[in-house]
């Protein structure tokens, strides 16, 4: 192996979170794109995630899941690895007849086929010392699981077709994201939504337990993006945690630094389960909804800047909540 090779793809890959992280992986390693597709009128959200996973042997498989939001129903669709392909540039990925960018992408599956089409992508900032959502975790060679966002809100355009009936998503709206690494963690709390009453508002937060040189900590990342800003609560920022609580379907988070408060109101809906990665094999699951609700309150000291309701939410509450508490 060209070792100069193999450190500067994966220099590329800091850089570059949206791209294929895997080239040299083998065993115990799993990588997925999340497209989060919401139609105008919002009748049918999709999320559409296709991905790469290796065992512990080494056996490896490509796959596409589709969860229908609406239906609550998943699918996840195995192809054999010799059917993946990806750039070791940039976002390019192809999985049979199936391809994936940051332009769109093309189904062709047994029971969902089509083309999508993305413009106006709004990725998170990318700074040298924190080259995308993770900030400087991002340069750790050893983190369980790495994750990136692709996009916080952009546009659609084109249709997609089951079985007689034709989908349009012309004029909706999608999130794009990605994770990679070995497994997920034990627990977490995940929620997305950038469908709110202002149309250039998009919110990612999630809350999850990090293992880290022989014992762990709870590192939470959230994102608001409004009227052209990106407001960023995350453990490499030095912002706190000070509230996490899930009663019944209720979710609430509370971050703050020196200068805001955001404070979040989410309710859980019915959802479908998704398969999720440990040590590379996709055996795990969780349960994710589409059509959750997300309230949030962006305070600058005591003075409240912004509130409003996100819908056609992406929720996922994961393992047990009490070991993330602040």
């Amino acid at each position: 192996m060209d070792m100069r090779r193999k450190w500067s793809y994966t220099w590329r890959g800091i850089r570059n979170p949206a791209m294929y992280h895997g080239q040299y992986q083998q065993r115990r390693y799993f990588e997925g794109w999340y497209y989060k597709l919401v139609d105008p009128a919002g009748e049918r959200p999709l999320a559409v995630i296709p991905g790469m996973a290796f065992d512990e042997a080494g056996e490896s498989h490509a796959f596409i899941q589709v969860m229908d939001g609406a239906a609550h129903q998943a699918a996840y669709h195995r192809f054999d690895a010799a059917e993946f392909e990806a750039s070791d540039r940039e976002f390019r990925v192809r999985i049979g007849s199936n391809r994936f960018g940051p332009e769109g992408l093309q189904l062709d599956l047994p029971d969902l086929q089509g083309e999508i089409r993305l413009s106006g992508l709004q990725p998170w900032p990318w700074r040298p010392w924190a080259p995308g959502i993770m900030g400087w975790y991002a340069y750790v060679p050893f983190m369980q699981c790495y994750h990136g966002v692709v996009s916080l809100t952009h546009r659609l355009d084109g249709e997609l077709r089951r079985g007689g009936a034709a989908w349009s998503y012309t004029g909706g709206k999608g999130y794009l994201e990605k994770d990679w690494g070995r497994s997920f963690p034990s627990s977490w709390v995940w929620m997305q939504s950038n469908h709110f009453e202002e149309p250039a508002l998009s919110l990612t937060a999630s809350v999850a337990k990090i293992p880290w040189l022989g014992s762990s900590f709870t590192g939470f990342i959230a994102g608001l993006w409004w009227k052209g800003q990106l407001y960023r609560f995350t453990t490499y920022t030095g912002a706190r945690l000070t509230q996490l609580g899930v009663e019944g379907q209720d979710v609430r988070l509370t971050f703050r630094d020196l200068r805001y408060r955001l404070e979040i109101e989410a309710q859980q809906a019915p959802g479908a389960e998704l398969r999720s990665p440990v040590q590379g094999l996709m055996q795990g699951r969780v349960n994710e909804s589409l059509q959750a609700r997300i309230g949030i309150r962006l305070y600058e000291g005591s003075r409240l800047l912004l509130s409003g309701t996100g819908l056609h939410a992406g929720l996922e509450v994961a393992g047990s909540v009490e070991e993330l508490q602040p």
